[in-house]
C-alpha cells in the first residue's frame, strides 16, 4: 500500500472496503457471511447505509458456538452480539488525531477495529495493527519525525495498560508493578484484572523490543483479551495454550499457512509469559508460566522458593498447536513476597566482570527485603541492579511484578 506523505495521511489510506448488513439481518445471516468470508474479522451494522455498531468475529463465533445459541438467537436480529459503540470517524480525520481517537476508544478499537466512513455512510474499515505500522512508517520519511512518531504508538501501548494499573491499585494495597521498555517502546507487557471471588495478572515477554517488539505486544494482549473473554480467568494454563494459538495463526505459524510444506515460516515470534490467578475465598494461587518462574519468600523461610514454568515458548514455529501448558495449585502463606521478572533484570550485564545480573543477586534482594513494603523491594532491587549495570548500555526491556498476599 502506497502511504501519501505524513502531513497529508488520513484514516482513508487505512481504509478496506467491506460487506456490512442491515440491522434486522438474523444472527444466521452473519454467521452464514463469516463462514463464507474466513478473512472478515468485523462486520459492520447500517442502517440507510449509515453504520450503527460493528461485529466482532472471534466474539461472534464464541458467543453462537454456546450450546443452544442457535435456536434461541439464530433468528433474532444481529444487534444482539454488535458492538453498539464502535470507533467510527470520517474518511478525512488525519492520522495524528485517529491516533488519540483510538487510545481514547480503548482496546477494542485496536483489536477489533474501527469503522470508517466517507459523509456519513459506510466506507470500510481500519485496524490497529495497520494504524501502528502506518503511524511508524511515516517516521522514515522524515528523521526529525522518527521519534514523534514512536511517540504515538507509545501513546497507544501505554493507553492499554493503564487500565490494568488502575486495577492492580484497586485491589492490591502492597504491590508494585515495573515496566521499563529499553526504547521508547517495547516489547514487555502486563495484565491485571479484578474479577468475581478474586484476581488475574500476567506480564510477557514478547519478541523483540522497540516497534517491532510493541507490534509483538499488540497481538499478544489482544489474544489474552479475547482468551480471557471466552475461558474466563480460572485456568491459566489454558488461557497460555489459546494465547499461543492465537498468535501462530495471527503470524501464519500454524503450519497450514506458515509455509510448513517448504520448510519457510513467515516469522517465528512469540512470548514468554506468567500467568495468575488468585481466589479469594480459599486463598489459592494458580500459576501458569511459559519460560518464567514465580518467586515466593514465605515468613519464617531463609530461602526464596522458584516455581518453575514450562520449558516451552508460546506461540514460536516450534511450539505444538497442541501443546498443554500445566497449572500449579499453591497454598501461600499471609505475608509471603511474591515476584515474577522478564529476563530484562536476570540477562543485564555489569559487574567488575561485565557478566549477568542472574538469579543470585535477585533472590539476595528479595531475602534482604523480604519484610519491606513491595514498593521498597521494588526500588532496592532497581537501585542494585543500575549499580551493578555501571556504564553498560541496557540491554532487554524490563518488566518484573512484586506483591505480597
Amino acid at each position: 500500500m502506497h502511504l501519501p506523505r505524513y502531513r497529508t495521511s488520513v484514516a482513508f489510506d487505512l481504509c478496506i472496503p467491506t460487506e456490512s448488513v442491515q440491522a434486522d439481518a438474523s444472527n444466521f445471516a452473519v454467521l452464514e457471511l463469516f463462514t463464507e468470508r474466513r478473512d472478515m474479522m468485523s462486520l459492520p451494522v447500517t442502517e440507510q447505509q449509515k453504520p450503527i455498531g460493528l461485529i466482532s468475529r472471534n466474539i461472534f463465533m464464541s458467543q453462537m458456538s454456546k450450546p443452544f445459541y442457535h435456536e434461541v438467537y439464530g433468528k433474532k436480529s444481529c444487534i444482539a452480539f454488535m458492538d453498539k459503540e464502535p470507533l467510527i470517524v470520517d474518511g478525512a480525520m488525519s492520522i495524528e488525531d485517529l491516533t488519540f481517537r483510538a487510545v481514547e476508544a480503548g482496546e477494542k478499537a485496536l483489536a477489533d477495529g474501527f469503522i470508517i466512513t466517507e459523509d456519513g455512510a459506510l466506507a470500510g474499515v481500519g485496524f490497529g495493527l495497520q494504524l501502528m505500522n502506518v503511524v511508524a512508517t511515516m517516521q522514515a520519511e522524515k528523521n526529525r519525525q522518527i521519534m514523534h512518531s514512536i511517540d504515538y504508538a507509545s501513546v497507544i501501548q501505554r493507553a492499554l495498560l493503564r487500565t490494568s494499573d488502575a486495577e492492580l491499585r484497586a485491589t492490591l494495597p502492597d504491590a508494585h508493578l515495573e515496566w521499563q521498555p529499553r526504547d521508547v517502546v517495547g516489547g514487555d507487557f502486563y495484565f491485571f484484572e479484578r474479577h468475581a471471588g478474586g484476581w488475574f495478572a500476567a506480564i510477557a515477554d514478547c519478541t523483540g523490543h522497540g516497534v517491532p517488539g510493541a507490534f509483538m505486544t499488540l497481538i499478544a494482549s489482544s489474544a489474552l483479551s479475547q482468551a480471557l473473554r471466552e475461558l474466563g480467568p480460572h485456568d491459566p494454563a489454558a488461557l497460555i495454550g489459546a494465547v499461543s494459538r492465537a498468535i501462530k495463526t495471527l503470524l501464519g505459524q500454524d503450519g497450514a499457512s506458515s509455509g510448513e510444506a517448504t520448510g519457510h515460516a513467515g516469522s517465528n515470534d512469540g512470548m514468554d509469559c506468567a500467568f495468575l490467578c488468585y481466589d479469594t475465598a480459599s486463598a489459592s494461587l494458580r500459576f501458569a508460566g511459559a519460560k518464567l518462574a514465580l518467586h515466593v519468600v514465605a515468613p519464617g523461610e531463609e530461602a526464596v522458593r522458584a516455581i518453575d514454568g514450562a520449558r516451552m515458548g508460546v506461540g514460536y514455529v516450534d511450539t505444538p498447536a497442541g501443546y498443554c501448558w500445566h497449572n500449579e495449585m499453591l497454598d501461600i502463606p499471609a505475608g509471603s513476597l511474591l515476584f515474577l521478572t522478564t529476563d530484562g533484570l536476570l540477562d543485564q550485564i555489569g559487574g567488575a566482570r561485565d557478566i549477568a545480573y542472574g538469579k543470585r543477586r535477585m533472590r539476595e534482594q528479595l531475602l534482604a527485603q523480604r519484610d519491606a513494603p513491595a514498593g521498597d523491594v521494588a526500588a532496592a532491587l532497581l537501585q542494585d541492579s543500575a549499580a551493578w549495570q555501571g556504564k553498560q548500555p541496557r540491554r532487554d526491556d524490563l518488566t518484573f511484578f512484586c506483591f505480597r498476599l
